[in-house]
């Protein structure tokens, strides 16, 4: 098994090949708490979305208004709540003029 510090090297790898990392395992192997550990040691700006916490889920009712103006690092934790999210990342990522590789 690899040990943690790994994972978020290979994290630190994926943000300077592309602008979005996805962090995909079965459920209960630990994907959220390596997305915090991640977030924890993030130098800049950042914005967690729970999509099991309905209050973060009533955020993105409107996702190109509640995501089109942050910058940093954008984490959606269980985005597959949501999968109509998918296609405007894709426009939010693709539109953004920022130099910060891992910002949305």
């Amino acid at each position: 098994m690899l040990a943690r510090s790994q994972f978020l090297s290979r994290i630190d790898s994926a943000f300077q090949i592309g602008r979005v990392c996805a962090i995909l395992g079965p459920r209960q192997c630990g994907k959220t708490t390596l997305a915090e550990a991640y977030v924890k040691d993030y130098q800049g700006p950042k914005t967690l979305f729970d999509l099991e916490d309905p209050r973060h889920l009533s955020e993105l009712q409107d996702p190109m208004l509640a995501l089109e103006s942050l910058n940093g690092l954008v984490i959606i934790d269980e985005i597959q709540r949501l999968p109509e999210l998918f296609p405007i990342l894709r426009v939010l990522v693709d539109h953004s003029f920022s130099p910060d590789l891992s910002s949305l």
